[in-house]
């Protein structure tokens, strides 16, 4: 896969509002309504991914509803509950070097202060605070992700996040 058709999960359908194939939308994104830069969409169904269009979109509470193309109903939208949404990585503007994307993150090497490795990247946690590294290796570790605190370097080039969090048995 070419590193501009990497698939990058932005939201997920959360629920359907009203009967007419509304669907509630939990971005990802910050803020929450940056999904809806990022067209089209992928939808995961099963172990595919289907293009799809928006038609339109509200901002209601502390979320999004949005109406899309070809769902016209509520028994529709009852199956795209739980599907993940994705964009292709080179729908995402470039950023300026030293900034990234938190999915740029996945998979890259984590090294404490002392040169010891932790392991790699496998998930990004939201947990309100701030988002937190959940890091596998011969252990896991879940290191807050705040800058000079416990992040302390990332080196996209090298694939290598530097981190000041003590390894424990």
């Amino acid at each position: 896969m070419q590193c501009g058709s990497k698939r990058i999960l932005v939201g997920r359908i959360a629920g359907i509002h009203g009967v007419k194939g509304w669907l509630k939308v939990m971005s990802y994104t910050n803020p929450r309504e940056n999904i809806l830069l990022y067209t089209p969409w992928l939808l995961r169904f099963k172990e595919t991914w289907r293009e799809v269009s928006i038609k339109e979109w509200k901002a209601q509470n502390k979320g999004l509803i949005i109406a899309m193309e070809g769902i016209d109903d509520r028994d529709a939208a009852r199956t795209l509950i739980g599907t993940d949404i994705a964009v292709l990585r080179s729908q995402l503007k470039q950023l300026p070097r030293g900034e990234y994307y938190q999915a740029d993150l996945l998979d890259m090497e984590v090294i404490n202060k002392a040169g010891k490795g932790l392991g790699k990247v496998k998930e990004i946690m939201e947990t309100g605070a701030n988002p937190v590294l959940i890091i596998e290796g011969q252990g896991r570790h879940l290191v807050p992700l705040v800058w000079h605190r416990y992040l302390l370097e990332i080196d996209q080039d090298a694939g290598i996040i530097r981190v000041d969090w003590e390894e424990t048995d």
